[in-house]
């Protein structure tokens, strides 16, 4: 639901501005159309049900995942495609990973996003109504910014969704960003955000070489001058940050490259979530036995971690698997 176009026709039509704040009420608490909004007048329901599209988005397809995770793609108004997911979790978590963008213009090697063509920066409402999909179905309490494209290229969208998203149902400290590094946006939220919202860094390699052939973007935002960063937002708000970190097999997996993270990112600012890889036809993921390993070595650096359980897989749901058609296979080199 685009707010600031329904808040302009309530306007236009003469009607206080409380009838939009009801309007909208409703469809954060989970309404599926202006027909369930009953202290709204009827004419006013059905002049806005004609004029006033319920969704910024449409459906073009769901697929449900035999652990019980939804994945739904949508198009905007204007054609782009837009991929998000609801996780569900036997401790209650009901978890909506979104999307900020359509595509995603900076081009990861192991994400099958990067391998789509970039559309464009989401509204702040195309991102709400991600959330509002699923809200329709049941209440959501967590939510992430890890889907399709990078959110701090898009970080005005971003933010005033994410302080939108209490009035769905989801605290801002169960809210988390995730960015690859892209300085100028990181740098706003690490300055100017005063709320709880967490942080998580999509890492992969700790080795400046291998992080810029797995991701390009590493060159023009070392990895060392964003994690420098991250330690400032650690800093001011003793908000551990969480390291992102995609297990390659052969690439980025071996005990060298985890002291080197260790080395890298410290014990206390940080937490690593190392994420088993989860198939889009250019790597083989790490074996459980290697995963261990590498974790081991974590440990023994006294660097928290966790191994993140896969979600989705089966529908190509999981983390770097949205929206795009596997290409050849792609072979990185590392120590």
């Amino acid at each position: 639901m685009d707010l600031e176009l329904l808040e302009a026709r309530v306007a236009d039509l003469g009607e206080p501005p409380y009838r939009a704040r009801q309007a909208w009420d409703w469809a954060a608490r989970g309404a599926d159309g202006y027909h369930a909004m009953s202290n709204l007048p009827l004419a006013l329901r059905e002049v806005l049900a004609a004029e006033v599209p319920f969704s910024t988005l449409s459906v073009e397809n769901e697929q449900r995942a035999r652990d019980g995770t939804v994945k739904t793609l949508f198009k905007t108004a204007d054609g782009h495609p837009v991929e998000a997911v609801l996780m569900r979790y036997r401790d209650g978590r009901r978890s909506v990973c979104v999307s900020s963008q359509s595509g995603c213009p900076l081009t990861c090697t192991f994400c099958a996003t990067g391998r789509m063509a970039f559309g464009r920066n989401l509204t702040t409402w195309e991102i709400l109504d991600q959330v509002l999909h699923f809200r329709r179905t049941e209440p959501v309490n967590h939510l992430v910014f890890m889907g399709m494209g990078e959110p701090f290229m898009n970080v005005d969208s971003v933010l005033a969704a994410a302080r939108r998203l209490p009035e769905l149902g989801v605290t801002h400290r169960r809210t988390t960003i995730s960015t690859v590094g892209w300085v100028p946006g990181l740098r706003r939220f690490v300055e100017e955000v005063t709320e709880p919202i967490r942080l998580a860094l999509s890492l992969h390699a700790a080795d400046p070489r291998l992080r810029s052939e797995l991701m390009p973007v590493n060159d023009r935002y070392p990895v060392e001058d964003v994690v420098a960063l991250c330690r400032v937002h650690w800093e001011r708000t003793k908000r551990r940050v969480f390291v992102e970190y995609v297990m390659l097999a052969g690439v980025n997996d071996s005990p060298a490259q985890a002291r080197l993270l260790a080395s890298l990112i410290g014990r206390d600012a940080f937490k690593v979530n190392l994420i088993p890889y989860n198939p889009t036809g250019l790597f083989d993921g790490s074996s459980r036995a290697v995963i261990d390993a590498f974790k081991a070595e974590l440990d023994r650096a006294r660097v928290p971690a966790t191994v993140r359980l896969t979600r989705g897989r089966d529908i190509a749901a999981a983390c770097g698997q949205l929206a795009a058609a596997p290409r050849p296979r792609v072979r990185t080199g590392a120590a």
